[in-house]
């Protein structure tokens, strides 16, 4: 890295990732709106038990992001050969945190569920998705570790083919199982879970098949799953355990974050899977702009270019804040026709729209404050973002609770914790990044 790279050179990096995100994301729109034809239980239902199982899976993705950034470091420092020797041993720790979290999934949901979920229907319906939905755990992490290595070294372009690949395949399987068509068993919310672990377990394949070609092979050594290691899963786990712990963090206190909102009734709960799910669309390109981010500040700093690091976080806080405010300004003229594609119900409609615009505003914030705090984990010095991040939680879920449960205000003001939320992450993010001693260190 010889200069700090042209927003075209980061938005061609980004876009694939985008394009895979939104992929990807059509499996959470369609799950959500086929669910929500079927009732407000089905899709309350999917918001609690997904990220319940998403909350397990980020302890996966949290790993496989850490060696991302190893990957990255070794790529700007010119040591390809030991690329695949790290995602190897990733390979090696991930299957077995799988057969962890399966287990832990499969034998504690019930006893989790009945303590912390008021409504017997919706817990009945979430256990009912997570039966099938847990054997997915296993694929997904093959694509987030494959994921990993292909952003670490900037070759993005074969991740929007992949997840195209388990859209298309959630899509179809998600129609035919919810609903009994194409001579499938009518499964409900399960037909949902099963539709994504099908999809999840083809991308695993299509990616683990791309992956064997001869020139990354024979350029990083991958796949040739030497004797275990424990010292590279250790220099690994060094990054990867704060980021794990983070994310899992974040997603928890999301699900705790809905948790709260099913103490407000079905309604609430209905409203906010929609809200959620909308969201998270329209978060897709911060997430793909902040993962470039990681990965160019650590290509950066591998090169011995630490004067670089300001600089790129700032190209890429500047590009991210100008899409979004483009989708913003474009889905401000839809409300009813975004709501619309979760459900036909007038009347949930109609109590979604002031929670979408809520969340508009709170997209401005994430664009800015979300490619800042890549940008601390782009340093690797993933224990400070962990920090911010559990700070950052915290104020979060005591102004949700304020709000929802001690001065019980309407959904779309307990939304408003998002505001909260990214200005606390933000301003801490920018004060390390500003004044941290993160030059220093090495991994």
């Amino acid at each position: 890295m010889e200069k700090t790279p042209r927003y075209r050179e980061i938005w061609s990096i980004s876009y694939p990732i985008i394009l895979a995100l939104v992929a990807q994301n059509v499996i959470n729109v369609t799950d959500t709106a086929f669910l929500g034809r079927l009732g407000e239980v089905e899709l309350g239902a999917s918001a609690i038990a997904g990220l319940f199982y998403i909350s397990l899976f980020m302890l996966g993705y949290g790993f496989a992001t850490g060696t991302q950034i190893l990957v990255a470091r070794r790529f700007g420092e010119k040591r390809k050969s030991e690329i695949g020797t790290i995602v190897d041993h990733g390979f090696y720790f991930l299957f077995a945190l799988a057969i962890f979290l399966f287990f832990v999934i499969r034998l504690l949901s019930p006893a989790f569920m009945e303590r912390f979920i008021a409504s017997e229907a919706i817990r009945h319906a979430s256990l009912e998705f997570l039966r099938y939905r847990i054997w997915g755990i296993f694929f997904a992490f093959i694509n987030v570790l494959i994921r990993a290595f292909y952003i670490g070294i900037t070759d993005t372009k074969y991740l929007t083919m992949n997840a195209v690949l388990m859209a298309v395949v959630n899509v179809i399987l998600g129609y035919a199982l919810i609903f009994g068509n194409f001579g499938m068993p009518k499964m409900g919310i399960a037909g949902a879970g099963l539709a994504s672990v099908i999809a999840e377990a083809s991308a695993a394949l299509f990616f683990l098949i791309l992956t064997f070609r001869k020139k990354y092979i024979s350029t990083y050594n991958i796949f040739r799953f030497p004797k275990p290691d424990l010292g590279i899963i250790r220099k690994t786990l060094s990054i990867s355990i704060y980021i794990m712990a983070q994310f899992f963090i974040s997603l928890g206190g999301w699900f705790v974050f809905f948790i709260i909102i099913e103490k407000m009734g079905e309604r609430s709960l209905a409203i906010s899977n929609i809200i959620r799910s909308a969201y998270m669309v329209m978060m897709l390109p911060v997430w793909a702009l902040g993962s470039t981010a990681s990965s160019l500040v650590s290509q950066a700093i591998g090169a011995g270019k630490h004067d670089f690091v300001i600089p790129i976080i700032t190209k890429v806080c500047k590009l991210s804040v100008s899409i979004v405010a483009f989708v913003v300004l474009i889905s401000l003229g839809f409300p009813k026709q975004i709501i619309s594609i979760y459900t036909n119900d007038a009347s949930l409609i109609q109590h979604t729209i002031p929670s979408l615009y809520v969340i508009m505003g709170a997209l401005l914030l994430f664009s800015l404050m979300q490619v800042m705090f890549s940008g601390v984990s782009g340093t690797a010095n993933t224990n400070v973002a962990m920090g911010i991040e559990i700070a950052t939680i915290t104020i979060y879920l005591f102004f949700t609770w304020l709000i929802a449960v001690r001065l019980t205000q309407p959904i779309e003001i307990v939304w408003c914790a998002e505001y909260i939320y990214f200005m606390s992450l933000g301003t801490l993010s920018f004060f390390y990044l500003r004044f941290g001693n993160w030059r220093k260190k090495v991994i």
